[in-house]
């Protein structure tokens, strides 16, 4: 049996991708096929660690476009969204018989341990799933940039961002007939060319330390896994 390309990943998982079709919140539906497949991939021994977002209830930079509220306060906010998700998903993996730890960058101890570096290692060496939650627990940074963060903390062999399409594209693909899936990028093309996968301070992490990223369709079951064990899926950043 093939073995997996990778021993421990940290999957990336934007807000949005939780409010399913709904357009808001929190999709029950989603939260169980991202669990399932997280047992999945589990189950190959893999090492799994998981930075969600919390755009499908708040996003800070546009709570402060749209509703003049204080950059830090609305970072904040959504940092406590991420937290929201992150319970939601740490459920539906318990419901999976998945063990599980939620582990948060701001203090709340009824509801998270507080993230320590290295307590998060030993848990995945204990083959417990861990869920990152409230960021980075600084505003002005987003929880792109906590996952690249988190990934050198805990010595990660790769990014798997998870996201609505299946690559990384010249141009949005649902709107240009004509836009181009690119196989695999390096990390300076992706900050000139200014392609929208992650923020420029997340890849300019991942340069720095030789992390590569795997852009691809969180939505086509299975797909988690296709990626952990090196399937050619969705575009490569390296």
């Amino acid at each position: 049996m093939k073995k997996p390309a990778f021993k421990r990943i940290v999957l990336k998982l934007s807000g949005e991708a939780l409010q399913g079709k709904s357009g808001y919140g929190i999709d029950f539906e989603v939260t169980n096929s991202i669990a399932k497949q997280v047992k999945e991939v589990r189950n190959l021994g893999v090492e799994i660690a998981i930075v969600i977002g919390g755009g499908n209830i708040i996003r800070g930079a546009v709570a402060v476009g749209t509703g003049g509220i204080e950059r830090s306060t609305a970072d904040y906010m959504g940092m406590l969204a991420t937290v929201i998700n992150g319970m939601a998903l740490v459920d539906a993996l318990e419901k999976q018989n998945v063990f599980t730890r939620i582990m948060s960058a701001i203090a709340m101890q009824e509801v998270a341990e507080p993230y320590i570096r290295r307590r998060a290692v030993r848990h995945l060496e204990k083959k417990r799933v861990v869920v990152f939650v409230a960021g980075t627990g600084n505003p002005y940074f987003t929880t792109d940039t906590t996952a690249a963060l988190r990934a050198m903390e805990i010595n990660a062999e790769v990014i798997l961002k998870a996201t609505k399409v299946d690559g990384v594209y010249s141009k949005d693909p649902k709107k240009f007939k004509d836009a181009k899936r690119f196989k695999e990028l390096k990390y300076i093309d992706v900050l000139k060319k200014n392609l929208k996968i992650m923020d420029a301070a997340a890849i300019s992490l991942c340069m720095d330390n030789n992390l590569p990223i795997i852009v691809f369709d969180l939505f086509k079951h299975g797909n988690i896994k296709r990626a952990v064990m090196g399937e050619d899926i969705g575009t490569v950043v390296r």
